[in-house]
């Protein structure tokens, strides 16, 4: 992931209202592109209000002006809303490829608004993409500052001790490109490959594959399973699931908001047989999908409240139980 350059020229339109939101952001929030994409937009002379072709992105909208890009007229923005995407391995985090590969934003329902990526996995990486209306949001998300841990179970071929691993903590350099601090656990060595569970908050562009290759331990399969408090859980491959807004604010700390209710019928189901994790009734909703901030966090949805759980429906409460029905009780 590249920093953004928020910067705007200090110049201004003539004609620009007094008071307003700037034009990149609008387009932003409207879910168009990212800022830095509107600003290139806007330079490029593609961006029009008001019959007028924009040269600067120093320019400041309101309500009602008519904004058009690529001569299709910029809807208002929408409620923010966040939808939980598991990625195959194959499709590009684009929405224009050159090379005419597929792309997540093909793969995703019909049913869906037009919608942008908060950050990306590259071709051959799989898992949890976060998904939303709202380019604003997706670049608050995105940028280190948000202090989100991106983790990853990752295979890789060599042999590894867990000792090889400590090093990774303190950051590195390759190729002149500085690393931050990265936790790597190793799960399971079996043969020639291991399975490590990685954990990084930068994710700068295929950071843990070059970080790996550098080690001597080449990626043969990367998926990310969470994205800050958002995890996979048990989504199916290919499916997607729109975020309940309570969960969102709550994970995001905001008591309040632009925020978009979660439309619970229309929403987008994965293909196939799946029940999405917080479709079921009760307080165990969302277990599984979204870190919640209690103990229970790293309980699996399905998983019993206690010991007990694990006795059959119809076992007896203690050892009394085993009587026989006619049996006098004593004192």
């Amino acid at each position: 992931m590249s920093d953004e350059n928020d910067t705007i020229p200090e110049d201004s339109e003539a004609e620009a209202p007094e008071k307003g939101e700037r034009i990149a952001k609008r387009l932003a929030r409207a879910g168009i592109c990212s800022r830095r994409d509107a600003e290139k937009l806007i330079t490029s002379r593609r961006v029009v209000v008001n019959g007028k072709a924009l040269e600067s992105p120093a320019f400041l909208v309101g309500p009602t002006d008519r904004i058009v890009v690529d001569g299709q007229l910029v809807p208002e923005a929408e409620k923010a809303r966040v939808w939980r995407y598991h990625k195959p391995a194959g499709l590009v985090t684009t929405h224009h490829d050159p090379q005419g590969r597929a792309t997540v934003f093909q793969k995703l329902p019909e049913t869906m608004p037009r919608v942008i990526s908060v950050g990306r996995l590259d071709l051959s990486s799989e898992g949890l993409l976060l998904l939303t209306n709202d380019g604003e949001l997706a670049r608050s998300l995105e940028l280190p500052a948000a202090g989100w841990v991106r983790r990853y179970r990752v295979r890789v071929h060599g042999s590894i001790e867990p000792e090889s691993l400590v090093p990774l903590e303190k950051g590195l350099t390759i190729d002149g490109v500085k690393y931050g601090p990265i936790k790597a656990i190793l799960d399971r060595q079996k043969g020639s490959n291991a399975w490590l569970t990685i954990s990084l908050k930068e994710g700068k562009n295929r950071e843990i594959r070059r970080v790996m290759e550098h080690m001597g331990w080449p990626v043969s399969r990367l998926i990310r399973v969470s994205y800050g408090p958002f995890q996979l859980g048990n989504l199916e491959e290919g499916g997607v699931e729109e975020v309940p807004a309570k969960i969102v604010k709550e994970q995001l700390g905001q008591g309040g908001g632009n925020w978009a209710k979660a439309d619970t019928e229309d929403r987008p189901r994965p293909p196939a047989k799946h029940k999405p994790p917080h479709e079921s009734k009760g307080p165990r909703e969302g277990r599984g999908a979204y870190e919640s901030k209690g103990p229970r966090d790293t309980k699996g949805s399905h998983e019993s409240k206690g010991p007990r759980d694990t006795k059959g429906s119809h076992e007896s409460k203690g050892p009394r139980d085993t009587k026989g029905p006619h049996e006098t009780r004593r004192r």
